[in-house]
C-alpha cells in the first residue's frame, strides 16, 4: 500500500478521497490556489501545498506545480479525482518517470477513450452500439452546417475531449449549428484546452443510462451495473440513480457485457464508466467513457456496498479485484442530487458568495430511508466564481425508489443555505413530480416539465397548513420572549394566553389561533392551534424549535414536516420543496389595515442590461449608437467555466456601453444602456 496520497484536486471530490484514505490510514496531502487556502480540504490532509491563483490554468491544471508539490511531500501516488488533469494521459506520463503511482487507470486507455472521435472508433471495433455521427474533426462552422445537414437534425455538438456537459449544444438548424458550434468551440478551449468539435446524431426523448466498470492490472475487468442520469439541464446532470428504473435484466446485461468488451479492449485497469444513451425502445447507443471517478459515484457505492476510491487505490497498488462478475448484485436504491450554488428563479444563473449560514443534516437514518452527504464546504467558505458551483451531493438509499426519493427529500426539507442561492428548491419540485416519481424521464424532461424555467410550485394545502402553524408558532414565542423584558408600558400577556393572528402567505390571508405553553419552546409540550380556513380539526403542534434556529421541524397532528426558516426584516421567510413564501404574522386588525395598502409599481429596467452574476466579460457584441433587435446577444459573461450570452429583451439603439472584455463585473453591474 501507498505511504502518501497527493490529492490533484479540490472541493468535495479532494474531501471525498481524503475519507477514504483516512480510513485505510494512509497520508494525505491537498493541493491549493489562493481561492482555497481556507479551504475543508486543506483542513482535512495531513500536509498541503500552495499552488497557484485561482485560475484553474494556473494552478489545478498546471501539471509542473502539481510534481513540484509531490516532490516536495515526497506523496508516491496521485489521486486526480475528476476534472481538471484526470483525464490528461500525459499526467500519468510525467509521474511514471518520476516512479510515482497513478491512481486512475493507464496512459494508453486514457487517451483512446478521451478523445471522444478515437473512442467511437474502438467501440465500434469492439462490436459496442455506436451512434451515427462525422468521425473526423469539424473545422469550421461552415463544416460543421455540412456535417449536420449530412447527418440529419437535431444533431449533438460536443467537445471531443470534453466532459461534465461542458461544450455541448444541441441543434436543430443551420443558424443553431453555426452559433453552437462557435460557443461549444470556446467553452471547450476554456475548459480543457482542447477545442476540437465532433457531431453526431442527437437521438430524441433518450435516457442517459451509464455502466460502472472496474478492472485491475492482472486481466480483470467487472461492471457493477449501471446508473441512470436522465434529469439533465443544458446537458449537466441535476439528479443520478442506481439502478434505473427503465432497464430490464436482459438489457442491462447486454449493456454491461458491451462496457466490459469496450474496457477490455484498452485494457482498462481502474474505476471508469461507460455511457449510453437509450431510446424508448430500449435500443442503446455508445456515448462516451469517461476513465476516472464520476461525480455521481456514490448511488453506486451505496446500491453494491463498496468502496470505489478504496478499490482504485488498491488496484493501482497491484491488488487483484477481490469481486468476480458473479457476485456483483443490486441492494436497494438509490437517488443522488447536485446541490449547486444557482438561482433556480432567476434562469439558474451562477451565484457567487459566501456561505453565511450552511447547515446540514445529519448523516444516517432519514425517513424510510438514509442519507450521505459528499461536501467539500463549511459555513462561512466562499463560493468562487473560477469553479464548478457544486455545494454538495445529497444522496438519498433505501430498499426501494421511492424510499430513496421520499429520504433525499426530506434531507434536502432540513438543509440551510445562506448567503447564496441553491437549486434545493428545484431539487425539490423534481423529486415531488409525479412522472419523476413514476421513472418516467428522459434527457429532455427539465425542458418539457419547465418550459419557461422554474418559478416555483404551487403550494399543496398541507404546505400552507404548515407553514401558518409555524409562522404562528415562531411569532407567538418571539412575542412571549418580548414580553419578559422589564420595563415595559403594557403587561405581558399571561402563560397560555390565546393569541389570535391572521398569518398572511402570497398574499392570502389565513385566520390562526394558538397557546403556546410556557414549555412549548423546545418541544417539551405541544401548542395547541386553530386554523379554521385551512383545517376543520383542533390541531397540535410540537416542535423543536427555539429562537435563532433556522429549521422549523414540527409535527401537526402527529404528521412530520420541516421548513426551512429565516428571519426577515418583515415577516418570515419558510421554504418546503419547491414552494417559498414569506410569511406575516399581523393583529386581525393590523391585516385589515395591510389589505388597503397599495402595491408598489415594478421599476421599468427594460432599457437597462446587468449582469446576472459576478464573472468576466468575455465579449461585447455591439457598439454604441448601434441599432439592436429584441433577441440579438449583446454581452457573453463567464462564470465557473460556462458562457452566458446575455441578450436584448427590445428593440432600441446602444446608448452606452459600460464594460469591456477581460473585465471583471459583479451582480447587477450595468453593461449597456439603451436610448
Amino acid at each position: 500500500m501507498f505511504k502518501k496520497i497527493l490529492i490533484a484536486n479540490r472541493g468535495e471530490i479532494a474531501v471525498r478521497v481524503i475519507k477514504t484514505c483516512k480510513r485505510l490510514k494512509i497520508p494525505t496531502v491537498a493541493v491549493y490556489s489562493e481561492a482555497d487556502a481556507d479551504s475543508l480540504a486543506v483542513e482535512m490532509a495531513d500536509e498541503a501545498v500552495f499552488i497557484g491563483p485561482p485560475a484553474p490554468g494556473e494552478s489545478y491544471l498546471a501539471m509542473d506545480k502539481i510534481l513540484d508539490a509531490i516532490d516536495q511531500t515526497g506523496a508516491d501516488a496521485v489521486h486526480p479525482g475528476f476534472g481538471f488533469l484526470s483525464e490528461n494521459a500525459k499526467f500519468p506520463e510525467a509521474l511514471a518517470k518520476k516512479k510515482v503511482a497513478w491512481i486512475g487507470p493507464n496512459p494508453r486507455a486514457i487517451a483512446a477513450m478521451g478523445d471522444k472521435l478515437e473512442s467511437k472508433k474502438l467501440a465500434a471495433e469492439a462490436g459496442v452500439s455506436t451512434v451515427p455521427g462525422f468521425r473526423g474533426e469539424i473545422e469550421s462552422d461552415t463544416q460543421a452546417v455540412e456535417v449536420a445537414e449530412d447527418i440529419g437534425y437535431p444533431v449533438m455538438i460536443k467537445a471531443s475531449a470534453g466532459g461534465g456537459g461542458k461544450g455541448m449544444r444541441i441543434a436543430r438548424s443551420a443558424e443553431e449549428v453555426k452559433d453552437g458550434f462557435k460557443a461549444a468551440r470556446n467553452e471547450a478551449k476554456s475548459s480543457f484546452g482542447d477545442d476540437r468539435i465532433l457531431i453526431e446524431k442527437f437521438v430524441e426523448r433518450p435516457r442517459h443510462i451509464e455502466i460502472q466498470v472496474l478492472g485491475d492490472k492482472h486481466g480483470n475487468v467487472i461492471h457493477l451495473n449501471e446508473r441512470e442520469c436522465s434529469v439533465q439541464r443544458r446537458n449537466q446532470k441535476v439528479l443520478e440513480e442506481a439502478p434505473s428504473p427503465f432497464l430490464d435484466e436482459k438489457t442491462r446485461k447486454k449493456m454491461g457485457e458491451q462496457a466490459v468488451a469496450l474496457s477490455q479492449a484498452v485494457d482498462y485497469d481502474s474505476a471508469g464508466t461507460v455511457e449510453f444513451i437509450v431510446d424508448p425502445d430500449k435500443n442503446f447507443y455508445f456515448l462516451e467513457m469517461n476513465t476516472r471517478l464520476q461525480v455521481e459515484h456514490p448511488v453506486t457505492e451505496l446500491t453494491h456496498d463498496i468502496d470505489l476510491v478504496e478499490q482504485m487505490i488498491r488496484v493501482a497498488a497491484g491488488e487483484k479485484l477481490a469481486l468476480a462478475q458473479k457476485d456483483v448484485k443490486i441492494k436497494g436504491h438509490a437517488v443522488e442530487a447536485r446541490l449547486y450554488a444557482e438561482d433556480p428563479y432567476r434562469g439558474f444563473l451562477p451565484s457567487i458568495g459566501r456561505l453565511r449560514r450552511y447547515v446540514e443534516p445529519e448523516e444516517g437514518p432519514m425517513g424510510r430511508g438514509r442519507l450521505r452527504i459528499d461536501s467539500g464546504v463549511r459555513e462561512g467558505d466562499e463560493i468562487s466564481m473560477f469553479y464548478d458551483p457544486m455545494i454538495a451531493k445529497v444522496i438519498g438509499s433505501g430498499k426501494d425508489r421511492l424510499a430513496a426519493i421520499d429520504a433525499l427529500n426530506e434531507a434536502l426539507d432540513r438543509l440551510h443555505v445562506e448567503g447564496v442561492q441553491s437549486n434545493a428548491p428545484f431539487l425539490s419540485a423534481v423529486l415531488d413530480e409525479a412522472d419523476f416519481r413514476a421513472g418516467k424521464i428522459h434527457t429532455g424532461y427539465i425542458a418539457e416539465h419547465f418550459p419557461d424555467g422554474f418559478a416555483g410550485t404551487e403550494p399543496r394545502a398541507e404546505q400552507l397548513l404548515w407553514m401558518s402553524a409555524a409562522a404562528a408558532f415562531i411569532h407567538t414565542a418571539l412575542v412571549q420572549r418580548g414580553a419578559q423584558i422589564e420595563g415595559r408600558l403594557t403587561p405581558p400577556p399571561p402563560p397560555g394566553h390565546l393569541h389570535e393572528w391572521v398569518v398572511i402567505l402570497g398574499g392570502d390571508a389565513y385566520p390562526v389561533r394558538i397557546r403556546l405553553p410556557e414549555d412549548a419552546v423546545g418541544g417539551e409540550a405541544p401548542a395547541e392551534l386553530w386554523a379554521p380556513s385551512l383545517s376543520n380539526e383542533r390541531l397540535s403542534l410540537v416542535s423543536t424549535w427555539r429562537p435563532g434556529g433556522h429549521l422549523f421541524e414540527g409535527e401537526l397532528n402527529g404528521e412530520g414536516f420541516a421548513l426551512s426558516f429565516a428571519d426577515r426584516t418583515e415577516g418570515y421567510a419558510l421554504r418546503h420543496r419547491g414552494f417559498s413564501a414569506v410569511a406575516l404574522v399581523c393583529t386581525p386588525r393590523a391585516a385589515e389595515l395591510h389589505a388597503k395598502l397599495p402595491e408598489k409599481e415594478a421599476v421599468d429596467t427594460a432599457k437597462l442590461v446587468t449582469s446576472p452574476m459576478p464573472g468576466l466579460v468575455v465579449a461585447v457584441n455591439v457598439e454604441t449608437g448601434q441599432e439592436v433587435k429584441a433577441g440579438e446577444p449583446l454581452v457573453t459573461v463567464e462564470a465557473m467555466k460556462m458562457e452566458n450570452v446575455l441578450r436584448a429583451e427590445i428593440d432600441g439603439m446602444v446608448k452606452t456601453i459600460a464594460a469591456e472584455p477581460g473585465a471583471s463585473v459583479a451582480a447587477d453591474e450595468l453593461l449597456i444602456e439603451f436610448e
